[in-house]
């Protein structure tokens, strides 16, 4: 009896995990159950394969399975895909953000999931004012940490569940309030040496970038497969920032150019 050429190919781990890397492109996002009925291995041995992969740069590890590169590249697609997408580094990358925010201060955090990680990590703190464009963030807040919410008003994006409009409130009369914080928390969509931090839509640029200026202290949050990318709109250069939180460290060119214009950069491996 005759063995198909890819059948038997399949069963090898270099051929499995060849084509395993082609499903998972072509796919966009699988779980490894899925992987393993549809290759007919262990889970254990899909866990493994896809962590090698992960590892060579060919996709990225979630909770549960993998997504393929493509799938994280498009920055701009429903808030629902994006808690999937790196889930472990986002919640490593909160705790570490959470550290830098002082009891009784006031906090301003922009949309997005690494940002709604970070605010589900402020269960440790007391007496914070928090003023958001995210609509995930009043609920995620832990209520013992909280003094008061503000949401900041205008449309909504129904893809990323945040608001879109001045960062701005205002009296009954009218008149424009001016609002300033302790420190802004700013999640953006890529960082690169020479584009400084960019997102994929103008509007939620517009808002970052008045958060920061309203800000005493500014970091960026940014997992590192957002590194040496740039979007569309430029949020800020490099140097508006004073710290850049992340999950590891950055490649030379940028460590350099984060270190020249004066961010300081924390990852796991380091203390604020």
């Amino acid at each position: 009896m005759s063995v198909d050429r890819d059948e038997r190919q399949r069963h090898l781990p270099a051929g499995r995990k060849a084509q395993l890397a082609a499903y998972v492109a072509d796919t966009g996002q699988v779980t490894v159950s899925e992987l393993a009925e549809r290759f007919g291995v262990s889970i254990d041995t899909v866990r493994r394969d896809l962590d090698q992969l992960a590892a060579e740069g060919i996709l990225v590890r979630t909770y549960g399975g993998a997504v393929s590169l493509s799938t994280v590249s498009r920055t701009d697609r429903a808030v629902d895909q994006r808690l999937a997408v790196q889930e472990q580094e986002k919640e490593k990358i909160g705790a570490l953000a959470a550290t830098l925010v002082d009891d009784g201060s006031t906090i301003m955090i922009n949309g997005g999931t690494t940002t709604l990680a970070l605010a589900r990590s402020l269960g440790q703190h007391r007496d914070l004012t928090v003023a958001t464009n995210n609509l995930l963030v009043p609920s995620a807040l832990p209520p013992t940490a909280i003094r008061d919410i503000y949401v900041f008003g205008g449309a909504v994006r129904a893809l990323t569940l945040a608001t879109i409009g001045p960062v701005s409130f205002r009296a009954n009369t009218g008149a424009e309030l001016d609002i300033s914080c302790d420190l802004a928390l700013i999640g953006v969509g890529a960082v690169a040496a020479d584009a400084g931090y960019t997102t994929s839509n103008l509007a939620e640029a517009a808002m970052m970038q008045e958060m920061i200026s309203r800000a005493a202290r500014v970091a960026i949050l940014v997992d590192s497969s957002k590194f040496g990318r740039r979007l569309f709109a430029q949020v800020s250069e490099l140097g508006a920032a004073d710290y850049l939180i992340t999950d590891a460290a950055p490649p030379p060119d940028l460590r350099s150019a984060l270190k020249a214009s004066g961010v300081e950069v924390l990852t796991p491996a380091t203390k604020p």
